[in-house]
């Protein structure tokens, strides 16, 4: 392992990984396998260099929103109110969790391609800060609430600006054929404009685009920043109103292997506060209040998940299963994406990695992998693996396949540790059987 993967983990002196100032074989012993794990101290630094970054660059007119898709609990959304951030939502579960959590309704957003009607109506009723439109019927179902609850409400508009951001096709999400969003290219964003403006009980502020995920170029944010101010002329000139809002959603790729090379946050807000200065300069419009959606960035490179090793398979001339007790129930993103991660023999990191493993699942599914032909230090029954960056979209992800609990997530702050999701038992499994 390169002992400066990042901010979270190093080599302590017994030769064990260790994370957030906790030995992660003594956590592993403590609270059980597999287990998540996050570092509090790295979550809120990278809060706190997002926020700084506005003030920076967009003279403090701006806030980050923090894409709880990625992690969503009540802990975490105490975590972003705590440190000043905004919250996106994609859905009634996670709107819920942000309420209880007593996180201010006027700070969210929430998204969704097709919001029901009692999601509507929540959000209506909370009070929630915008709710972002993401097609025609939807413009209707929430007029209808605003009218309902007697409110005027805020409302942004999801603009797919066509612009390819060289990612995976499942996670490319700004080119006209996708599921979200209003497109420019056919005048349906443009068509939709005019219904929201029409509506009676609807308050168009914020237009919003997310060209994708897990994104190392800074070029597509320029291309998209400059499209949508644009088109933000284009409403003002052709229509008479002016969109004071613009949300340029997420996508800030992080380090999931050595090869992974991200931009540092700031380059990014610095390159594209330039351009949206500049473009609302030679279009005449008033630089708008900018708001983005990170989530991976924030909790990705802070989590890490811990499993112990049942055993070690070793077919000649094919290839090594190191078996774990988690798989493809705590991380389905190698089953669905292939995606990249950095594994690590957690009990002898100070060992040379020099063994190739295929991490195999627990699950009955040949596909159930967390990773191929890794080099690890040589895993023996009992070692302790670990995974690194698998604090976004491993939790949130997670599934009772094969009737298997969903682990315990656990946050550690400075040599300490606290649970913040209790690990689900076999009576949690049966809980709405009947």
């Amino acid at each position: 392992m390169n002992k400066n993967f990042n901010a979270s983990v190093r080599v302590n002196s017994k030769g064990h990984l260790e994370i957030g100032g906790c030995d992660s074989i003594e956590l592993a012993e403590k609270y059980g396998t597999p287990l998540y794990i996050l570092d509090e101290t790295m979550i809120r630094n990278i809060c706190r260099e997002y926020l700084e970054s506005f003030k920076k660059y967009y003279d403090g007119k701006g806030l980050p929103l923090y894409a709880s898709k990625a992690l969503c609990c009540m802990e975490m959304c105490r975590i972003v109110n705590e440190e000043n951030l905004g919250l996106d939502v994609v859905s009634g579960g996670e709107l819920y969790t942000a309420l209880k959590a007593g996180f201010p309704a006027e700070k969210i957003h929430f998204h969704g391609n097709n919001k029901t009607v009692s999601e509507i109506d929540m959000a209506v009723e909370a009070g929630v800060g915008k709710i972002v439109m993401d097609n025609l019927s939807e413009i209707a179902r929430v007029d209808k609430a605003a009218e309902k609850f007697g409110k005027k409400v805020s409302v942004s508009m999801r603009i797919k600006p066509g612009v390819d951001a060289h990612t995976h096709d499942f996670i490319r999400t700004g080119q006209i054929d996708s599921k979200f969003g209003f497109a420019l290219e056919t005048g349906e964003a443009f068509e939709g404009v005019k219904k929201v403006l029409e509506a009676k009980n609807l308050n168009l502020t914020e237009l919003h685009c997310h060209i994708g995920s897990q994104i190392f170029d800074i070029a597509p944010f320029v291309a998209a920043a400059e499209i949508m101010i644009e088109f933000i002329a284009k409403i003002k000139n052709e229509l008479g109103h002016t969109v004071t809002e613009l949300n340029l959603g997420g996508g800030f790729g992080i380090k999931y292997v050595e090869e992974d090379k991200p931009v540092a946050y700031e380059k990014y807000m610095e390159a594209v506060s330039a351009a949206i200065k500049a473009k609302a300069q030679e279009y005449g419009v008033p630089v708008p209040y900018i708001y983005i959606e990170p989530g991976r960035s924030i909790v990705g490179e802070a989590g890490a998940t811990l499993y112990t090793v049942g055993s070690v398979k070793e077919i000649p001339g094919v290839r090594n299963y190191v078996a774990i007790d988690g798989g493809m129930t705590d991380n389905i993103r190698y089953a669905l994406y292939g995606s990249a991660y950095t594994v690590i023999n957690a009990s002898k990191v100070d060992k040379e990695a020099d063994y190739k493993a295929t991490v195999a699942g627990k699950c009955c599914e040949s596909g159930d992998l967390v990773q191929e032909n890794c080099m690890i230090a040589k895993p023996c029954d009992g070692d302790i693996i670990a995974v690194l960056s698998t604090g976004a979209y491993n939790y949130s992800m997670a599934s009772n396949y094969n009737r298997n609990p969903r682990p315990a997530v656990v946050m550690v702050k400075d040599g300490e540790s606290r649970v913040i999701i209790k690990r689900e038992t076999y009576e949690d499994i049966i809980r709405n059987d009947i």
